[in-house]
């Protein structure tokens, strides 16, 4: 490879990164807006501003999947060069994903503005688990900007943590629905958020083990946390 050819391709492989990086903004915006949405109530109109960055994620996405196509056919990397075109195309996937749960969560959110005895469920629960889940994917991303296995590993870990609150929020809206069964109905859409939510936390999830394997070479989907540390080199 002539050192022009080189300097080209460094520039397609940093253009990958940075276009992950920047739709990795686009959904924190969307995490953002659905935080605000549990904590406060929608704001007029920011259902459409989800729609339309929803819209900027998807093209993204497509935009992204396009370059790495075009690097492998026309570059055919090889090791850690390839690893790194193929964790983006499934990180880009995962931040998709993620997008969708985030908008799935606003749309629910105006569904249910006022759910009475189960606000408490919806602005304290509902929204500190969003919140996990949201400074989840803020390190999963930037264990990818830096190649940090510990920060990968930290996420991993912070995944039980979302399951957690998926599970407290379903046993305490269960109650609720067992002693008033008018509160069944808000009670299910607050049930459809939490699991957005705990999907959300999925894909973060994903997100940082793509990033082990990227580094590492090894597919650690599936493994504990206590593995995942000594993969690392934590333990």
């Amino acid at each position: 490879m002539s050192e022009h050819t080189h300097k080209q391709f460094d520039a397609e492989m940093e253009a990958l990164r940075n276009g992950v990086l920047a739709m990795g903004g686009l959904v924190e915006t969307q995490l953002e807006r659905a935080l605000e949405a549990l904590e406060k109530g929608e704001a007029s109109g920011s259902v459409d501003e989800v729609g339309a960055v929803e819209q900027s994620i998807n093209r993204k996405q497509v935009e992204i999947d396009q370059q790495c196509a075009q690097v492998i056919a026309k570059r055919q990397p090889a090791a850690i060069d390839l690893r790194m075109i193929l964790t983006v195309a499934k990180i880009v996937n995962d931040l998709e994903r993620v997008g969708d749960e985030a908008k799935k969560v606003v749309y629910k959110a105006v569904q249910t503005p006022n759910a009475g005895a189960l606000e408490r469920v919806r602005h304290f629960d509902a929204a500190r688990a969003m919140r996990q889940a949201r400074d989840m994917l803020q390190l999963a991303l930037d264990a990818f900007a830096r190649l940090d296995l510990s920060a990968a590993a930290e996420v991993i870990e912070r995944d039980e943590e979302i399951d957690s609150s998926f599970d407290s929020i379903v046993r305490h809206l269960v109650s609720y629905m067992m002693e008033d069964p008018r509160t069944i109905s808000a009670a299910l859409e607050i049930v459809f958020i939490a699991k957005s939510i705990e999907r959300i936390g999925d894909h973060s999830k994903n997100v940082a083990e793509a990033v082990v394997q990227m580094v590492k070479g090894r597919d650690v989907r599936h493994i504990s946390a206590a593995e995942m540390r000594a993969e690392v080199g934590e333990e």
